[in-house]
C-alpha cells in the first residue's frame, strides 16, 4: 500500500508540475505573440511597396502546415489576400511604387497569371513598378515581365529555355528487387500509375502532355510578350528560347529581356530619377507583410445576403481536419453549416487541387449536390490545378470559371497495390503458409500470389467507380455519359481546351466567379464570407507543441518533397488499394 501511495504521489506530482511548464510556456508564447501583433507597423510616405516570396503561396492566406515554430510565419499571406494588398496600394498616396524581388516563386501558372494581372492594374494607375533579381528562373520572369525596369546582376542571367514534364519510371528497379504493384486504371490517359507499370511514357501520355505543355507555354509567351512590350511578340520570345540565345545578363539585356544590368542600388537610383526624389534618404521601402498589418485590404461587401467563398486547395482526403489539404472530415461539416445558414444565397468554391481519394470525393459532391437542391447557386473558380478529383467535385456547380492556363480534366480513376511476395521469398527467403476457411479467406494480401479473381474483383471496383465518375460529370455538366467519355479517359486539358469541349463556362478569375454568383442568385448587394475559418498562429503552434511526433513527421516529409519532388511518387503507397481519382504531372520551368 505504501509503495501505492508514493507512485499515485509521484504521478500526481508529475501531472502538476507539467502543467505548471505547460502554463508559463503558454504565458511566454502567448506574449511573444502580443509583442508581434503590438508592433503595427507604419507606412511613410514615397515608399516603395517590396514584393518576394519566401514563402509557398496558398489561394487562402495561412492555409499551409505550420512546420515550423516561427513567431516570423505566423501569417503566409494567401495569393487573393496579395492582389487585394496591391489594389489598395494602387490608391495609397504614400505608396509610389512596387519593386519585385523573385528570388524564387513557388506559385503555379494560374496563380502567376493572377498576380501578373494584379501588377498590371497597379501599373495602370500612374506608379512605377521595378523588378530585381540576381537570377530569374523562368516563373519569376512571368511575374516580373510587367514591371517599368527589369534589372538583372551582371553575373546573373534569365533563365528563358521553354518547358518540360519529368516523369520518373521505377519498374525496372522494383523487378529487380522483386517487389510488383497490382494496378487497375479506368482511361487511356490516366497516367498516374504508368511509373509503376512501365519504363517509358505511353504514346497516350506523351501526347497529352507535349499538347498540355504546348498550349500552358503559349499562354506563358503570349502573357509576357503583353506585359513587355519592347516590340517583343511571342513568336519571337520563342525563337529566343528554342535558340537558347539568352545565356547570361548581357543576352537578356541585348535581346530586350531586361532593361539594366546592374545591382539595387542601379536600380534605386533609376527609382529615384523616374520620381523626382532628390536624394536617396526620402525613399522608403516596406514589405508586403508589413503593408498588409498597416492597412485594412478586405472589402468584405455589405447587406445582410452573403456569398460563401471556400478555399480548396490541396490533395483530396479522407480524415479530419488538415492545413493545406481537403479533408472530408472537414469540408463535409463545413458544407452543411453552410447549407443551414439562411442569409447564404451563393457559394463560390475556389479550387486548387490534383484530386485524390473517390471515397472522400464523392462525400464532398455530395454535399454540393445539397446546396444546390436548396437552392444555393454554386460557382467553381479554378486555380492552378481542378483535375481527377478536383475536377469531380467542380462538376456539379451551376458554372465554372477556369484560367487559359489551368490545368483541369484527367477524368479517370486507378487503385495500386503493392506485392512483395517475390521480394519475400526468392530474395530474402520468407515464405508464407496459410489456412483458410473460404477460397478467397487470404485474399488480396501483398505476401501472396494474386489469383485471376482477385485481380477481377479489383478492376470491377475501379471500373464502377469510373463510371460514377463519368455519370457526375454527365449530371452536373448536362452532358450524356457518352459525350463525357469521350473527353475523359484520364485526359488532361488546360482550361482553354476545357471551354472548347464544355467542361467549363468562362475563362476567368476569382473575381469573376463571385460576380456570376451575384447575378445568378440575384445580389446586388452581399457580404463575401470566406471558409474554412483558421486557428490564429497562436493555437498552431499550441498543437504542434502538444503533438511534436505529428509536426515532426510533417516538416520532415515536406523538406523531403522539396529536395526530391519524386517521393511524391511513392506517397501512392499511402492509399493502397483505395480508388483514386487524383493528378500526377510535375511541369519543370
Amino acid at each position: 500500500m505504501r509503495q501505492f501511495f508514493k507512485f499515485a504521489f509521484a504521478s500526481c506530482l508529475g501531472v502538476f508540475l507539467a502543467g505548471i511548464l505547460m502554463f508559463f510556456l503558454m504565458i511566454i508564447i502567448g506574449t511573444g505573440f502580443l509583442a508581434t501583433g503590438s508592433q503595427k507597423s507604419t507606412v511613410q510616405d514615397n515608399s516603395i511597396l517590396k514584393i518576394d516570396f519566401p514563402d509557398p503561396v496558398p489561394e487562402r492566406t495561412n492555409n499551409v502546415e505550420m512546420t515550423r515554430l516561427s513567431f516570423d510565419d505566423a501569417t503566409i499571406l494567401g495569393l487573393q489576400d496579395i492582389v487585394s494588398i496591391i489594389e489598395k496600394a494602387a490608391e495609397d498616396d504614400r505608396i509610389l511604387g512596387i519593386q519585385i524581388e523573385p528570388m524564387s516563386s513557388t506559385m503555379g501558372v494560374a496563380q502567376s497569371r493572377v498576380f501578373l494581372e494584379a501588377i498590371r492594374e497597379f501599373r495602370n494607375s500612374g506608379k512605377i513598378v521595378t523588378a530585381y533579381a540576381d537570377y530569374y528562373t523562368q516563373p519569376a520572369y512571368y511575374i516580373s515581365s510587367a514591371a517599368d525596369q527589369i534589372c538583372v546582376s551582371p553575373i546573373g542571367t534569365v533563365d528563358f529555355r521553354g518547358i518540360a514534364s519529368y516523369v520518373p519510371f521505377f519498374k525496372e528497379f522494383l523487378d529487380k528487387i522483386g517487389v510488383h504493384f497490382n494496378i487497375y486504371y479506368a482511361g487511356d490517359f490516366k497516367s498516374a500509375t504508368e511509373p509503376f507499370r512501365r519504363k517509358e511514357m505511353s504514346p497516350q501520355n506523351r501526347l497529352q502532355i507535349k499538347e498540355f505543355l504546348e498550349d500552358v507555354y503559349g499562354t506563358y509567351l503570349s502573357d509576357v510578350a503583353a506585359a513587355r512590350g519592347h516590340g517583343l511578340t511571342a513568336q519571337k520570345l520563342k525563337e529566343l528560347a528554342y535558340q537558347f540565345k539568352v545565356r547570361d545578363a548581357d543576352d537578356a539585356l541585348a535581346n530586350g529581356l531586361v532593361d539594366m544590368v546592374g545591382f539595387k542600388s542601379d536600380l534605386r537610383k533609376w527609382s529615384e530619377g523616374q520620381l523626382g526624389l532628390e536624394s536617396s534618404s526620402e525613399l522608403k521601402e516596406i514589405t508586403l507583410k508589413s503593408y498588409a498589418q498597416a492597412i485594412s485590404y478586405r472589402n468584405s461587401g455589405s447587406g445582410s445576403d452573403r456569398i460563401a467563398v471556400v478555399y480548396a486547395e490541396g490533395e483530396i482526403r479522407d480524415g479530419k481536419e488538415a492545413y493545406g489539404q481537403i479533408r472530408d472530415g472537414q469540408y463535409v461539416p463545413l458544407l452543411e453549416k453552410i447549407r443551414k445558414n439562411e442569409k447564404v444565397k451563393a457559394v463560390v468554391f475556389r479550387i486548387n487541387s490534383p484530386g485524390g481519394s473517390m471515397l472522400a470525393g464523392e462525400k464532398i459532391y455530395r454535399q454540393i449536390m445539397a446546396l444546390k437542391d436548396k437552392g444555393v447557386k454554386v460557382v467553381v473558380s479554378m486555380s492552378d490545378l481542378a483535375a481527377s478529383g478536383g475536377y469531380y467535385i467542380s462538376a456539379p456547380a451551376d458554372s465554372i470559371f477556369a484560367a487559359p492556363n489551368t490545368l483541369t480534366g484527367s477524368i479517370g480513376v486507378y487503385t495500386m497495390v503493392p506485392n512483395v511476395h517475390e521480394l519475400l521469398e526468392d530474395k530474402v527467403g520468407i515464405r508464407f503458409d496459410t489456412v483458410q476457411t473460404g477460397p478467397i479467406s487470404a485474399g488480396f494480401t501483398p505476401y501472396l500470389k494474386w489469383s485471376e479473381n482477385e485481380h477481377k474483383y479489383i478492376q470491377r471496383r475501379v471500373d464502377k467507380n469510373y463510371e460514377l465518375f463519368l455519370q457526375g460529370v454527365a449530371d452536373g455538366r448536362g452532358m450524356s455519359v457518352e459525350d463525357v467519355r469521350k473527353v475523359a479517359q484520364g485526359r488532361v486539358w488546360t482550361g482553354k481546351k476545357a471551354l472548347e469541349l464544355g467542361l467549363v463556362d468562362r475563362i476567368g478569375d476569382l473575381k469573376d466567379a463571385i460576380a456570376s454568383a451575384a447575378s445568378l442568385a440575384n445580389l446586388e448587394t452581399y457580404r463575401v464570407v470566406e471558409y474554412p475559418k483558421f486557428k490564429n498562429p497562436l493555437q498552431k503552434i499550441i498543437e504542434e507543441i502538444l503533438n511534436p511526433g505529428e509536426t515532426q513527421a510533417k516538416a520532415i516529409r515536406s523538406q523531403i518533397r522539396e529536395i526530391v519532388p519524386e517521393t511524391l511518387y511513392l506517397e501512392l503507397m499511402e492509399q493502397a488499394g483505395e480508388p483514386q481519382a487524383r493528378l500526377l504531372l510535375d511541369v519543370e520551368f
